[in-house]
Order: C-alpha cells, then structure tokens, then sequence
C-alpha cells in the first residue's frame, strides 16, 4: 500500500493550505497507526509527484512534523516516522535499563572517560571537599543503532576503584560497587542543539532537545553523582504520574 492510499488525497478546492492538509493527513495516519514507527516516507519529490503538488508544499508539511517530533530525518537514508520512548520521571533508572524496557539495546560511543581533582563546581553539587577525587564519563548514547543522547557525568571517587570500572551501563557499575543512587533530583528544561552536538546525534544543528541536570544520593544522603544529559526532543517523551 502506498502512502498516498494511507493518507488519502488532497484537495486543492479548499481554503485549508495544502501544506497544513498534508501535515495533518500524515499525523493522523501515525496517530491512528496506519503509518508505525520507522516506516519510511517517499522522497520529496515523488512524494510530491504522487500528490500533484510542489515540493515546497510537501517539505514545509514534513518540516512542522519534524518539529512536532512525529518523523524523523536520518542523513543519507531519508525520512521516517519517529520511534518515541517515554521516559518516567517518577522512576530513577538508567538509560540501559530504559532502552532494555522498551525491547531496544542500547549502546555507547565514549568520548571520554577521566580520572581527576574536582572541580569547584562538581564539589557544589556533589558536596565534595577541594582536592577530592572525581571520575568523569562523557558518552553518546545510542537505542539500537540510533544515537539518541548525550551524557555527561561526574561521579564521586569513593564510589568506584577505576573509570575502566565502567561498562556500558554507569548504574551497573556503581550497583556492583554498592554505590548504587536511591533518589534523585532532576532539572529538565528546552535547548537547542549546537552544531557539534548536532554532528554527534546525526540532526540538524538547531533541532530541539531536552537538558536533564541530575544530582542523586545515597540512601544516608551522600552525592554520587551528577550528570547532563541532552535527548534528541524528536525521540523522547518525558512523562510524570501525579498524584491529587
């Protein structure tokens, strides 16, 4: 079945803009699961012949899905409707535990991993005396073969014996070392993506995100650890259960 079959056709004889028909043709398809996760989307242009319509009106509509997180760009392989994960926040776990819930296996390319002094602002947030040792880990996280965050994090040296301690999941680490956080607390808030971040998750410079600063505790209330991390806003939802 083509998409033009799933979406239906347009029509140019109403006062809605074939752009904004398109659009809503193509969100409806993936509300409705006619259109599922990593299907791919014609090309542009034979999209665009398919449809009888310009090519500016098919990228403008594909763009505000972009935006709107429901399909993604992949350089060099097209366009395809977005694979979204949901992550809780009423929930402290860690990303491998995440991916490893939704069916995913995830993976990590380092960027660094370092031993050293910490620094004034690492000894704010993790209540550290000057001088005290730190371990620093900064990796791209990936969902199968799909890059999806960045990570940053700074752990507190009496938690574990080496950076080479660390595997491909932090949490595992530090479970194993008996250092394992209980609680959190956690900050999220809008940016958009430079362009070496970019180039590290494969999107456009400027494409939205979210920023999580976390800081989480032992049990007896000692800091083990903060971390950055910035998710593609194309690819994760952030939800909370409340409670009246």
């Amino acid at each position: 079945m083509s998409l033009i079959d799933k979406i239906g056709a347009l029509d140019s004889g109403l006062e809605t803009p074939l752009y904004h028909q398109l659009r809503k043709a193509i969100r409806q398809a993936i509300e409705n699961n006619v259109l599922r996760a990593d299907d791919p989307l014609p090309p542009e242009r034979d999209l665009a012949e398919q449809l009888a319509v310009s090519r500016i009106t098919v990228r403008k509509a594909l763009d505000g899905l972009v935006a709107d997180g429901l399909l993604t760009r992949r350089q060099g392989a097209g366009t395809f409707v977005a694979r979204r994960v949901e992550k809780s926040f009423s929930m402290l776990s860690s990303f491998t535990e995440d991916m490893a819930a939704r069916g995913r296996t995830s993976h990590s390319k380092w960027l660094s991993r370092s031993e050293g002094a910490v620094t004034p602002d690492e000894s704010l947030m993790l209540g550290l005396s000057p001088g005290t040792r730190v371990y620093r880990f900064s990796r791209v996280r990936y969902a199968d073969e799909e890059p999806m965050a960045l990570e940053q994090s700074t752990i507190s040296g009496f938690c574990l014996a080496s950076a080479d301690d660390v595997g491909e999941s932090l949490y595992e680490a530090l479970d194993a070392a008996g250092c394992r956080p209980r609680r959190a607390l956690q900050r999220l808030r809008a940016v958009l993506f430079n362009e070496t971040q970019s180039a590290l998750l494969g999107i456009q410079p400027g494409s939205p995100g979210l920023f999580i600063e976390r800081r989480a505790f032992l049990e007896d209330g000692r800091a083990v650890e903060t971390t950055q991390s910035y998710y593609r806003g194309d690819a994760y939802d952030f939800v909370a259960e409340l409670n009246g």
